[in-house]
């Protein structure tokens, strides 16, 4: 078997195994939807071990083509690192004003009606300082969060960004292979997708639309990885992407609950940012076409 291929059988194969009790039991109102979602997140670096497996590359040659290292300069692999867990949330944070600016998102930064309402959902008291939670909250997402989620999130990066996407730009072109690379990481997604995961309104067809948003965002972390040469950049922008996108509802109004379809980096807002980031990373930061490997 070519290692593409055995990577791509692991990873899709494993991710519907690993959310199979969600099929056969509730949904995602399964209570272990948590820990499945997040147990499907380690189903590429499986992907990329059984295409070592079939390559039979030296290990720190493989290593060092799966972006494992930091790349041939440090320097910039570093500064790429703190763009990514300092650019997310200012993207995040774009997309809300953004999404307030043009009339899809009402937030109530006095009462946090919204937060309240998730609190009490969870059948725990509203404290008095409710907003100095929330700051804390945001805090916390922002500076720790992309730490909490970097195991997790190296399970999805180091097949995405760290094997696949360097041998699809290799053969197919940097646009391309960006494209192509983003589609096939919004695909692996389905299990959870068809079930509305993340679109809960869109129900199965939400699999299509998370698609969408996984090309724009797979531009941006796969600029983050072929510019560094390291998966590391793109592995701090996941995991700080999964720590502050939820903070969008923190903010809403309860009221007039946020449409993630359209608000929010998520959403259409967030569709647009995102085109605009990656168009603008390519053309000002070219990067440097990987030569094909196995």
């Amino acid at each position: 078997m070519r290692p593409p291929v055995a990577f791509l059988v692991a990873a899709f194969g494993l991710s519907w195994v690993v959310a199979l009790p969600l099929w056969l039991g509730d949904g995602l109102r399964t209570p272990l939807v948590g820990v499945l979602a997040a147990l499907m997140m380690f189903t590429p670096t499986v992907g990329v071990l059984a295409a070592w497996a079939f390559s039979r590359t030296p290990v720190r040659q493989w290593l060092r083509e799966t972006g494992l290292t930091f790349g041939e300069r440090r320097g910039r692999t570093a500064l790429l690192v703190l763009a990514a867990w300092l650019g997310v949330p200012l993207l995040v944070a774009l997309s809300v004003a953004a999404s307030v600016a043009v009339g899809v998102l009402r937030v109530d930064l006095d009462g946090l009606s919204l937060f309240q309402a998730q609190l009490r959902a969870q059948g725990l008291p509203v404290p008095e300082s409710l907003t100095s939670i929330a700051v804390t909250q945001v805090v916390v997402a922002v500076l720790i969060g992309p730490v909490l989620n970097t195991i997790p999130a190296l399970g999805e990066e180091w097949g995405w960004r760290g094997y696949l996407l360097p041998r699809l730009v290799g053969t197919r072109g940097t646009v391309a292979g960006l494209l192509l690379s983003g589609a096939i990481w919004g695909l692996w997604h389905a299990p959870l997708t068809l079930l509305g995961y993340n679109y809960p309104s869109l129900g199965p067809w939400a699999a299509l639309y998370f698609t969408g948003f996984c090309v724009l965002a797979g531009v941006v972390f796969g600029w983050l990885r072929l510019r560094s040469g390291s998966v590391w950049p793109a592995v701090v922008a996941h995991a700080s992407l999964n720590a502050v996108a939820p903070l969008t509802l923190l903010l809403g109004d309860a009221a007039a609950p946020p449409d993630l379809v359209v608000a929010g980096l998520s959403g259409v807002v967030g569709w647009v940012l995102l085109a605009a980031c990656g168009a603008l990373l390519l053309k000002i930061f070219p990067v440097r076409t990987p030569q094909p490997a196995s």
